[in-house]
């Protein structure tokens, strides 16, 4: 299997400037066609963001923040090695990038992100026992993931 680079390495961007979830919950669109969160699947034999993401949230759970996770996922799905992972920070901060409230894990395949009171996110699979306790949570912010067809 891929190892991923350590995105948590020595950085000269502070992330805790960009980090902004903390106590949330972002639920699975209200078109997401699933009805229970399902593993991502390859599209042409290829790895897919929401795989990489998948595969980097799903067994690390409150390790990343917001950031460090999109960044993580990044630089897993664009092959990125150990020696160029400063430039590519630098890069990648540079520009603003979707939330994960665009991610396809959300979208598409049934899965929410819970984020702690320090902004750690985990997966949480639709149909968990879980989720519904997420999802029913007053102190969560409750935020929905991003449709993908516009309502008309």
């Amino acid at each position: 299997m891929w190892s991923f680079p350590d995105p948590l390495a020595r950085t000269s961007v502070n992330l805790a400037q960009v980090d902004s979830y903390r106590n949330a919950f972002i639920r699975v669109a209200a078109d997401c066609p699933a009805q229970t969160a399902t593993e991502p699947i390859l599209r042409n034999e290829v790895k897919t963001q929401a795989c990489w993401e998948y595969e980097l949230l799903l067994p690390n759970p409150y390790r990343y923040t917001h950031d460090e996770f999109q960044f993580a996922a990044h630089v897993a799905h664009k092959g990125i090695s150990k020696d160029e992972i400063e430039d590519a920070r630098q890069e990648y901060f540079a520009v603003s990038h979707a939330c994960l409230r665009a991610s396809a894990l959300a979208k598409r395949w049934g899965w929410g992100f819970h984020f702690d009171a320090d902004g750690r996110v985990a997966l949480v699979g639709l149909g968990s026992e879980e989720y519904e306790k997420f999802l029913l949570d007053q102190g969560l912010q409750q935020l929905p993931a991003m449709r993908s067809k516009r309502q008309r």
